[in-house]
């Protein structure tokens, strides 16, 4: 049984972003004093990239731990109503992550991905960021 309304949690769920959500603008402030100039939201390439950087022939999603099951995280929790519903939503997700990144490799992208909570530290999003982009 859900605590709040049916209209408050529909309200709820309207407030979540698919794009130019803080994990990803603290992705992108950082890739831009790195100095890396980048492209958004690609529509023409498979998934749809959060962050393209063309010149390296680099992707980059960031992902929310919630919505893409980052493993051993503790925002990547199941919601105790509708568990079906969620288990199905989530699979679908990550099949959908799964495919985009397969297709990305096949057109010769390197794909990184970069969770959530990945944006909390800067130090380590810098060291990460590093080691991903040539």
């Amino acid at each position: 049984m859900d605590r709040i309304s049916k209209e408050h949690r529909s309200w709820n769920m309207s407030r979540i972003k698919g794009r130019d959500t803080k994990p990803e603008l603290i992705v992108r402030s950082m890739l831009h004093r790195m100095g890396y100039r980048f492209r958004l939201h690609v529509k023409t390439l498979p998934g749809k990239p959060d962050i393209v950087l063309p010149k390296y022939k680099t992707v980059i999603f960031v992902h929310g731990c919630f919505w893409h099951r980052h493993k051993g995280c503790k925002y990547a929790y199941t919601p105790k109503s509708r568990q079906d519903f969620w288990k199905a939503k989530f699979a679908a997700n990550e099949r959908n992550d799964s495919k985009a990144t397969s297709r990305l490799r096949r057109l010769g992208w390197r794909v990184c991905t970069l969770w959530e909570c990945d944006s909390a530290d800067p130090s380590r999003l810098h060291r990460m960021l590093n080691a991903q982009i040539p």
